[in-house]
């Protein structure tokens, strides 16, 4: 395990002012989006639309890190360079996907299992080879009676140990992504117990297994009430609700948190990281981002309706998106720079 450089590109990633973009989708949802977008799917409108994305001019000052699909990452920019090199020439560290997806949870109806642990360490050589330098691993946790269950929450905590110590090992920072969806009619309250305790078996699991947790990154959901319950909470009380749970269940040594936006609006999800960042609350880890369609949403649209002027306008709605979020990294960000 290379400590140093584990560190130093966690540290990277989190810079003041930097996240991280999550243009990780597989190949069935970004080509459903496309489809949905009136675009015809295909590996070649795949890359298209994700090459123009990341030639944006100077989003760099606002993302640290690109998240890339097993697809992408071989995959080439306009001008023939390979993805990874030109995102890792502009100081961008390319990431990778590395789990194989959430899969049925055997005697446990309703719950989810992430796969992708047999031929792992292999995996990671091979793209820590092709200039990757972090990895991300999604667990998916559900709220509903009776769950999430005491199997589902010590099966995911185990795997993402298993994955952050094989990553580690071959020199990729591993995002850690135990994901407590917004689906469902619960409450806040419950989001919260529920987030607690997958958070306090992944940090278990990973003591155990030895990760270097500052060379580590969390990737978690935000407090926030499940879609379909009537009593939604106000932004600053899902701030509130959100850092007082972490604060109570990470690692201090943990050196960034990279939200997941997980179904939040663009705005929703840049005005809940700005408020944290306001907070006169001390911790020890930058409150950063990880978003992948609180970023992209307007671009893909825009981008699919085709031509120069069509890609150049997705460029400058995504430079936006970014720039605002870096703007509330450091509480920085107001309505009024929303154009």
């Amino acid at each position: 395990m290379d400590i140093e450089l584990l560190e130093k590109t966690a540290s990277e990633l989190v810079a003041p002012g930097k996240g991280i973009l999550a243009a990780d989708e597989s190949n069935g949802t970004m080509s459903k989006r496309l489809a949905a977008a009136g675009v015809e799917p295909s590996s070649e409108s795949r890359r298209s639309y994700r090459a123009n994305l990341l030639d944006t001019a100077g989003y760099e000052s606002a993302v640290g890190g690109v998240i890339l699909f097993d697809e992408t990452i071989r995959q080439n920019m306009d001008d023939g360079s390979l993805i990874a090199e030109a995102l890792s020439s502009r100081g961008i560290h390319p990431g990778i996907k590395v789990d194989t997806g959430a899969k049925d949870l055997a005697n446990h109806p309703g719950e989810k299992i992430t796969e992708g642990l047999d031929g792992l360490r292999e995996r990671c050589i091979e793209y820590f080879e092709m200039g990757a330098r972090f990895a991300k691993w999604r667990a998916v946790i559900r709220i509903s009676e009776g769950i999430p269950s005491p199997a589902c929450i010590s099966t995911n905590a185990h795997a993402l140990a298993r994955y952050a110590a094989i990553c580690q090992e071959q020199g990729l920072v591993p995002i850690i992504e135990p994901e407590v969806l917004m689906d469902g009619s619960h409450d806040a309250q419950r989001c919260y117990d529920a987030t607690a305790e997958i958070l306090d078996a992944t940090f278990a699991a990973c003591a155990e297994q030895g990760i270097h947790i500052p060379g580590a990154l969390l990737k978690p959901n935000m407090i926030i009430a499940g879609n379909d319950c009537p009593n939604q909470i106000s932004r600053e009380e899902v701030a509130r609700m959100t850092i007082d749970c972490l604060i109570n269940h990470v690692p201090q040594d943990l050196p960034g948190i990279v939200f997941l936006s997980g179904g939040q609006s663009d705005k929703d999800a840049t005005a809940h990281l700005n408020l944290m960042n306001q907070m006169d609350v001390e911790h020890p880890w930058q409150l950063s981002y990880s978003y992948g369609r609180a970023l992209q949403a307007h671009a893909l649209t825009t981008w699919a309706k085709g031509g120069s002027e069509s890609a150049a306008a997705s460029q400058r709605m995504f430079a936006h998106r970014a720039g605002m979020n870096s703007l509330a990294r450091s509480g920085d960000w107001g309505p009024d720079l929303e154009v």
